[in-house]
């Protein structure tokens, strides 16, 4: 009789980064634990379904949204994909929840997304240090003067009873500026038009036209935390990491010519424009700021 071997269990790679990345992504990565879906008939356990019967696939996981900082756990998440989708770190979700094994989650389990009462969550920018070798240059913010005192009005005479004051001209609004960091300038990744433009909640940066094989370069200094093809609708993705606020993505590569862990310089070929996961030859291009993406023409240099 042959003795079963019992299948070790898979242990997650510290170095990948899905900060990033990106909210609202599933990771396909072989190397990702499953969740366990305790809805499902134990291995070895009679199946009520008819032997012919195919297996349905599972279905892609629904938009995560959290109700009171607690989420629901649904088929297809890994704890690393609902870090991402909350903009928190994963040890924070497994510290906050008191799970012994990060790994095993199951369909319908609540988990707390939000830190805390008392306590602050750390800022999701990957799980990689960046090479003190390849420090980014800072510099403090330029003290913002306070606005001088009006000077002090004339006495007038009370005017008379049939006069009617003058309308106060309504000051104009300023749109509220995109966040920035004074130690990063931008550069262009790519020397083709916008064909697609950011819009909040629909497109999380902007799609970059030209031909398979152009250049993508690198919009700043900083280090490749991810390099590979485990985000669905990226294609083949690189994420290089500016400071501890800020990362970029580049997304659709044909072919990625950095690895994870490589210090880069701004305006440096890291891979070249493909198509891989969509129908055209394009760079989708994202700028997030502390997870959260940002219009990023608000933040290039201007061309």
């Amino acid at each position: 009789m042959m003795r079963s071997v019992p299948t070790s269990r898979r242990v997650l790679p510290l170095a990948l980064l899905v900060s990033l990345a990106l909210a609202g992504c599933t990771l396909r990565s072989v190397r990702e634990a499953p969740i366990v879906d305790k809805s499902r008939p134990p291995a070895g356990a009679p199946s009520t379904a008819p032997a012919t019967a195919a297996a349905a696939p599972p279905a892609p996981p629904a938009a995560r949204t959290a109700t009171d900082g607690t989420y629901v756990v649904q088929r297809g998440d890994t704890l690393y994909s609902i870090a991402v989708a909350f903009g928190q770190d994963y040890r924070d979700l497994a510290r906050w929840n008191r799970l012994d094994d990060p790994s095993k989650l199951a369909v319908g389990q609540t988990l707390r997304v939000v830190p805390p009462e008392g306590e602050s969550a750390g800022v999701v920018v990957g799980v990689v240090a960046v090479n003190p070798s390849a420090a980014t240059e800072t510099r403090p913010l330029e003290p913002t003067p306070l606005p001088a005192p009006p000077p002090a009005a004339a006495p007038t005479p009370p005017p008379a009873a049939t006069a009617s004051p003058a309308p106060k001209a309504q000051e104009p609004t300023t749109p509220k500026p995109a966040p920035t960091d004074s130690g990063l300038l931008w550069q262009w990744p790519a020397a083709g038009k916008v064909i697609e433009p950011f819009a909040e909640g629909r497109n999380k940066g902007i799609g970059i036209g030209g031909a398979e094989g152009d250049p993508v370069l690198a919009a700043g200094d900083g280090e490749v935390v991810y390099s590979g093809n485990g985000l669905r609708g990226y294609g083949n993705l690189v994420i290089i990491k500016h400071s501890d606020d800020f990362i970029s993505a580049y997304g659709h590569n044909r072919q990625i010519l950095v690895k994870q862990g490589q210090t880069v310089r701004r305006g440096q070929k890291i891979a070249e424009m493909g198509k891989t996961d969509t129908t055209m030859p394009k760079l989708h291009f994202e700028i997030r700021h502390r997870g959260k993406p940002v219009d990023t023409l608000r933040l290039l240099t201007p061309r």
